[in-house]
């Protein structure tokens, strides 16, 4: 019974031993020779600042290792540093959002989580950069917590929340001022309206004085024919008489032709306001 017991033992250690090993196996693959040296190349060449060639060495190692997480990590690094992040997001030939592409995965699936929280805190840089200050804020905060004592990503995420306080304030504003230019304009527009409106009215009403005058005139001059007629009929027509009717005569003439001529002015100015206005 206790030779039993003592065998289950061995076996449980033996069993756990082996799980542990696998569990170990599958969050850290073996590093190879070969990936382990382009790593180290790849990273003398960063540090002096030859970004290109560093990648070249980091690409050498994920050759030898494709699921090699450092080796992505670092990879994207240098291509961050030869990217711009000003350049447009959809093209696939930049850097910058190659790197990206590369952050985001091994935010979303990499074991290491110290290196998950560095790829969140550069995907954060990304963002501040391109002024897209919320995700920025969204990925400190996922740096921070994969690393709480990361105090650069703290850092960083204090300055993105102010940021994005401001935009937002600046967006407030701009979005009020549009808002009282729309209202201005459709004040001015009534205003306009309104005086044309106006202006309409008091042409109306000088025409309408203009007719009145234009009637009292030929009332007038009816009233001298009436009286011509009048002289005719009790006696014979005198020089006088005769040059006072083709006078009388010629003034009617003259103020028919007057009142025509201010009727047709009248019809063309209302012509050409209904053409004028606006609809």
């Amino acid at each position: 019974m206790a030779r039993n017991s003592k065998f289950l033992a061995v076996m449980c250690a033996v069993m756990l031993s082996i799980g542990n090993m696998a569990q170990a196996q599958t969050k850290a693959p073996k590093m190879t020779k070969q990936e382990r040296v382009c790593l180290r190349n790849g990273n003398k060449l960063y540090e002096k600042k030859r970004y290109a060639e560093a990648e070249v060495e980091y690409r050498k190692a994920l050759q030898a290792n494709p699921a090699s997480e450092k080796a992505q990590f670092n990879l994207a690094t240098a291509l961050m540093r030869q990217g711009s992040a000003t350049a447009q997001q959809d093209d696939e030939k930049n850097p910058m959002n190659q790197a990206e592409g590369i952050f985001t995965n091994l935010v979303k699936g990499a074991q290491d989580k110290q290196l998950r929280g560095k790829a969140a805190y550069d995907l954060g840089n990304i963002a501040y950069h391109r002024q897209d200050y919320g995700k920025a804020v969204e990925f400190y905060k996922h740096a921070l917590r994969c690393n709480p004592d990361d105090e650069q990503a703290r850092h960083n995420l204090r300055l993105a929340q102010l940021k994005k306080q401001q935009q937002d304030k600046n967006k407030d504003k701009n979005k009020n001022k549009d808002q009282n230019q729309d209202q201005n304009k459709d004040q001015n527009k009534d205003q306009n309206k309104d005086q044309n409106k106006d202006q309409n009215k008091d042409q109306d009403k000088q025409d309408k004085n203009k007719d009145q005058n234009n009637q009292n005139q030929q009332n007038q001059q009816d009233k001298q024919d009436q009286q011509q007629k009048q002289h005719q009929q009790q006696g014979g027509m005198s020089q006088q008489n005769a040059e006072q009717v083709l006078k009388a005569m010629q003034d009617r003439e003259r103020a028919t032709q007057q009142r025509i001529n201010a009727q047709q002015a009248q019809q063309q100015r209302h012509e050409r306001q209904r053409t004028n206005k606006k609809w």
